[in-house]
């Protein structure tokens, strides 16, 4: 055990990994016919509510469910729920 960090040291190789993460406004099906009319200023509506937790994926597996914020002029996640096994 890493006595310093509390870890295991196995668990020291995988901290500087690169994983993706994404999150999950929403979905929608649409027919091709409609996506190839897709311009700028189009809107798609999705399948979730506003107020609707959004899901964070990590390598496309869910981890966690949030809400949208707005910091400075970005976007981020604001985590309300740890999804388990």
């Amino acid at each position: 055990m890493n006595l310093s960090s509390g870890t295991p040291p196995n668990l020291d190789l995988l901290y500087d990994v690169p994983v993706n993460l994404t999150v999950e406004l929403g979905n929608c099906q649409m027919p091709m016919r409609d996506v190839l009319q897709l311009a700028v200023g189009t809107v798609v509506q999705l399948d979730k509510m506003a107020s609707a937790p959004v899901e964070l994926f990590v390598n496309r597996r869910l981890i966690a469910r949030g809400e949208v914020v707005v910091v400075e002029d970005r976007f981020g996640i604001k985590i309300t729920e740890i999804v388990g096994n």
